[in-house]
């Protein structure tokens, strides 16, 4: 009876390693969480909260919800993923802040390449490089010459420590061989203001902030950032900054999608898959166009090229950071 006993016991044990059913995905009792590391209202939660909509029918009408988690630059929430579940049921939404973080936080609780399964690229926003509409110069060329006529007393705006303006401008810099005064904003919004006003001379920002400033004529646009000009109507005639002069100067602001590691394979690529179908639904197409970010339709929608992709920016960011002598704790 006692052998009987301990066979049924391990039995019991090994069960679940041979041939028990693995645990439903979606859960029909549990709701799919994207963790957004930042305050509700920004870029990353409106594109997070038009993802979840679309996300929802290829995964059979699962519920998902959008739970903000800012703080410290995004890595309070990163970090709430990479201690989450493993069970699909958590995921991050997160900017170019992924690749920036290593760089400017000494003490990151993640590892950034190793914590994460990486489910794919969502989108790309375009930046743009503008100036107080007092400026004299009225292209980059001439703004090239002003700089240079000028340097010691120029300033450059940006959004805070680590902020999409705060690296374009730090790579601007690096990539001009000029140093100018960086002057930190709580936000875009109040370094917008200040430049309009010409308390700042330049800010290098998203289109979704800068687009409805441009075509009002209130800044100076001297180029975008990316390889490729515009197709945004009202911003196709501005040139590029690499056509302008600065030679492989690219930057976008990309959002990815991942869970935490150990997430079982199968889950990945049912997620994975719901992901491919929302970037191809229309409408929204539609909303993320509204907002001037473009959607990702190469390899990197694939988890091995969004990791390799993501790879290669953290060594891209790491070098201008750490030459800039930039951190925060």
């Amino acid at each position: 009876m006692i052998k009987l006993f301990q066979t049924l016991a391990v039995a019991a044990v090994l069960a679940p390693a041979f041939g028990a059913p693995a645990a439903e995905f979606p859960a029909k009792d549990k709701p799919i969480s994207i963790v957004v590391p930042f305050a509700a209202g920004g870029p990353t939660d409106s594109v997070a909260r038009d993802l979840a909509e679309a996300m929802r029918k290829p995964l059979g009408g699962a519920r998902i919800v959008v739970d903000n988690a800012a703080g410290a630059g995004g890595t309070i929430g990163a970090n709430k993923v990479a201690k989450a579940i493993a069970d699909g049921h958590t995921l991050l939404l997160y900017h170019i802040g992924m690749a920036t973080s290593p760089a400017l936080y000494r003490n990151l609780p993640y590892r950034t390449l190793e914590d994460f399964e990486y489910l794919g690229l969502v989108n790309e926003v375009p930046m743009t490089l503008i100036g107080r509409p007092s400026i004299p110069a009225n292209n980059f060329a001439e703004l090239r010459t002003w700089l240079n006529a000028n340097k010691g007393k120029l300033n450059l705006a940006n959004a805070g420590l680590g902020a999409a303006s705060h690296l374009c401008g730090l790579l601007f810099m690096q990539a001009i061989g000029m140093d100018m005064i960086t002057v930190p904003y709580k936000g875009t919004g109040p370094a917008i203001t200040d430049l309009i006003g010409g308390q700042v001379d330049l800010l290098c920002d998203q289109t979704t902030n800068t687009a409805t400033h441009i075509l009002s004529r209130k800044v100076k646009a001297y180029g975008v950032t990316t390889a490729t000009r515009l197709t945004t109507p009202g911003l196709k005639d501005l040139p590029t900054l690499q056509e302008a002069g600065l030679k492989g100067f690219e930057v976008t602001i990309w959002h990815g999608l991942y869970a935490p590691k150990g997430t079982p394979p199968d889950v990945l690529k049912k997620i994975n898959s719901a992901l491919k179908a929302a970037l191809k639904d229309p409408e929204f197409i539609r909303k993320e166009e509204g907002l001037g970010a473009v959607i990702v339709a190469d390899q990197r929608v694939e988890p091995a090229e969004h990791k390799k992709f993501v790879a290669a920016e953290i060594a891209k960011w790491g070098a201008v950071i750490r030459s800039a002598g930039v951190y925060a704790e």
